[in-house]
């Protein structure tokens, strides 16, 4: 443990799940042997730490005194090597860490003033006027250029515009104590002014940012800046556009909704649009102790447990107690009204979350729109498969919560190459995003795998016991349940996902999953399987950490078809662990000091230079290392070796699973390139198409720190920025830094 003895009270406060459906897992198919039990445990080693961020280096000189010489002959500059430089060692400093020769620099952080009349930020709790700061809990981003005179520009390297998530905010009871003066209100009914803090806090951002004299900056007063809240009115975009479902008091035609919520991954479609996927949005919402029999114990209910809220379930935050007014009242999704559809109160409201959204970011003039095609679940990231001309495109996504999906959205519509020269991008969206078929990943014990249709016309939907879908909209609303329906594989949290642009295989960060054991009791443990193939004991301090505490990266490689495909290979590409953990149970990507990494989260390839980016978002490694980024530059699918691992099960049996583990790595394919500050998550990553400028999210510095603490900042667990000199007064901020290279080149080489 570190110094200040934090233990969390699990693996991550996001690793929840809500599925409790008795489909198939692996271990119904794999033989069981007789074995003994052996206790796997992983080790902690201490790291000795380089700070280095926000530093430049410069080399030294030699002896002024020195004779003349002839200039010496220059030789061409030696060729670029991808993965050159020095990994970074594991650290618990309070400092963002890079390698010699790179820098890293603060550049957008929580509640920075996004218009010319917006005041500098205090950060002492009486800042007000969110709507025009940047918000909280930076995550996902993506960079869209800008040319000298202000038009998209797809080349553009010193200019452009950062489309940022704001995912949550950092709260220990329910209130975001950092931006209140005395920490905020604990008791409800919490006062209004608080609450519309909060909510002002969450969604998106877009930010134009330039370099000016070699350095990047954010423009304050750009008229490209918006922010996207909770409260902003969003369009309802595809086959459940005018649904019953989505029937609410503020919108009876079912056509739209206000804001977007507790956006994670992102995306960059084909025709430069950026994309966002809103996760863990359920717990903001409250359902009355009695709300079942309100409903008539109608198969809402079912719905409603399957996503989180079950009757009684008190929400997050309390927002739904700031007073009559209907922005307030929304985040109760009761049965309150007398309508038979919906109309007069908020008990649809929670359907109009759990998509992911578009926007436009060079034109504020148009409203996010919500793609139903593409399922509702706890959505990270959305990664588009290798675009060919005169072929579907499609789309690739996880659902982050314990025991949840991969799902796949195929688009009816064929690439046409002509789109992405198109202005309206979102007319684009219209025509590739809202009609297509979507499909769930069932993954098989020898390294095979499907993708199975989500359809109404599918009997095993039609026909489903658990819930009794309606149509189509019905089936997207609740893909959770079509998911279910048709047996569809139980992960560890799929998280971000990315295609490599090499060879078009696609790649998913399943983070961890505290409910994996060989003995499964209750409805949400499961046994280990093929594609979740370790369930083990990893001990932090006295501590034991079960499950799947580290995480692992899987990946997939389609069939012939391609994005049509409707069969897949796979294998995992890295097992998350500790270098010092058992090498045959743990261990089993052999990870070295310089590689290991615990619950692997954003991830993305370059489309510059082709590395893979691996972050974290880690609560089990933490006692040795704060969360950290790695470059890598992967194999692919196939290119190592089959393994099994055994287990004691009940009596004398044994449990026995074939997995795939792909080829270890080295030390020019995997190191540790940056670890950040305490208490930090590392995600969101993005760059300029020269690969020469990479931007970061900082998120959730100091999220450990108690609310009682919040006059006495030494106490803070952590206080970056503002402890490297970025901004006024000392509470920890969410943040974007920029990353470069002292000699110009490219990041990663």
């Amino acid at each position: 443990m570190n110094s200040k003895d934090r233990v969390p009270a699990s693996i991550d406060p996001d690793d929840i799940g809500y599925n409790d459906t008795p489909n198939e897992h692996f271990s119904a198919v794999l033989e069981q042997r007789i074995s003994r039990r052996n206790l796997l445990r992983g080790g902690a080693a201490g790291a000795a730490t380089v700070v280095l961020g926000s530093m430049g280096l410069t080399a030294c000189g030699g002896d002024i005194n020195s004779p003349a010489v002839p200039d010496p002959v220059v030789p061409p500059p030696p060729a670029e090597k991808l993965l050159s430089f020095s990994a970074v060692p594991k650290s618990l400093a309070d400092l963002v860490t890079v390698p010699a020769g790179y820098t890293a620099t603060v550049l957008y952080a929580l509640g920075d003033p996004l218009t010319a009349t917006a005041t500098a930020f205090k950060n002492d709790g009486s800042d007000a006027d969110f709507e025009n700061r940047a918000g909280d809990h930076h995550d996902g981003m993506e960079f869209f250029g800008l040319s000298a005179d202000g038009k998209a520009s797809t080349s553009a390297v010193e200019r452009g515009i950062l489309a940022v998530n704001h995912e949550a905010t950092t709260n220990q009871q329910l209130s975001s104590f950092f931006i209140h003066a005395n920490g905020g209100s604990n008791t409800l009914p919490r006062p209004a002014a608080e609450i519309d803090r909060e909510t002002a806090l969450h969604g998106l951002s877009m930010v134009e940012v330039r370099k000016t004299g070699g350095k990047w900056e954010y423009v304050k007063d750009s008229a490209f800046n918006r922010r996207v809240t909770c409260l902003t009115e969003c369009e309802i975009s595809g086959p459940a556009r005018g649904n019953a479902l989505l029937v609410t008091k503020y919108s009876k035609d079912a056509s739209k909704t206000r804001g977007t919520l507790n956006n994670c991954g992102t995306g960059k479609t084909p025709w430069g649009s950026f994309v966002s996927g809103e996760e863990n949005w359920s717990g903001y919402f409250v359902r009355g102790a009695a709300d079942n029999a309100a409903r008539g114990n109608d198969k809402s209910v079912a719905a409603l447990n399957r996503y989180g809220r079950s009757q009684g379930a008190a929400s997050r935050h309390g927002w739904e107690s700031g007073g009559a007014d209907d922005k307030y009242a929304r985040w109760n999704n009761s049965k309150l009204g007398a309508s038979v559809d919906g109309s007069d109160d908020y008990r649809n409201e929670m359907n109009g979350m759990g998509y992911i959204v578009e926007a436009d970011p060079y034109n504020k003039a148009k409203a996010v729109k919500k793609r139903t095609a593409l399922g509702r679940y706890a959505h990270e990231s959305a990664a588009f498969g290798k675009v060919v001309a005169g072929q579907p495109l499609a789309v690739y996504m996880g659902d982050d919560s314990r025991n949840e999906y991969i799902y796949k959205f195929v688009s009816t519509q064929a690439w046409n190459p002509g789109d992405a020269a198109l202005a309206d991008v979102l007319a684009v969206g219209d025509k590739y995003l809202d009609s297509g078929k979507l499909y769930v990943a069932k993954f098989g014990a020898d390294g095979s795998g499907s993708w199975i249709e989500l359809s109404i016309t599918n009997p095993l939907i039609a026909a489903y016991t658990g819930y009794k879908f309606a149509d189509q909209a019905d089936v997207l609303i609740n893909a959770r349940l079509a998911g279910d329906a048709v047996g569809a594989t139980k992960m560890d949290r799929p998280e971000w996902c990315s295609v490599n642009p090499a060879n078009g295989e696609v790649y998913f960060s399943l983070t961890n999953n505290s409910n994996r054991t060989p003995t499964p009791s209750g409805s949400s443990a499961l046994a280990p399987d093929g594609p979740n193939p370790r369930a083990y004991t990893d001990m932090k301090g006295t501590t034991a950490q079960s499950g799947n505490p580290n995480g692992h990266i899987l990946r997939i490689k389609e069939a012939l078809a391609g994005s049509t495909a409707l069969a897949f290979s796979w294998d995992v590409y890295l097992f998350g662990a500790e270098s010092g953990a058992d090498a045959g149970k743990v261990n089993l990507s052999s990870l070295t000091a310089d590689q290991d990494f615990s619950s692997p989260d954003g991830l993305a390839f370059s489309p510059s230079t082709g590395i893979c980016w691996i972050q974290t978002d880690d609560g089990a490694y933490t006692d040795v290392t704060n969360c950290m980024m790695l470059a890598a530059l992967p194999g692919q699918v196939g290119d190592g070796k089959k393994v099994t691992l055994t287990y004691p099960t009940t009596g004398t049996g044994t449990l026995a699973v074939d997995t795939f583990v792909g080829k270890t790595p080295t030390a020019d394919t995997l190191k540790r390139f940056l670890v950040g500050p305490v208490d930090c998550e590392l995600t969101g990553i993005c760059e300029t198409p020269d690969g020469k400028a990479l931007f970061v999210n900082i998120q959730h510095p100091g999220e450990t720190t108690s609310q009682a603490n919040i006059a006495d900042p030494s106490k803070y667990t952590s206080q970056w920025p503002s402890s490297i000199g970025y901004g006024a007064g000392k509470r920890p901020r969410s943040a974007t830094i920029v990353i470069t290279k002292n000699d110009g080149g490219r990041i990663g080489s």
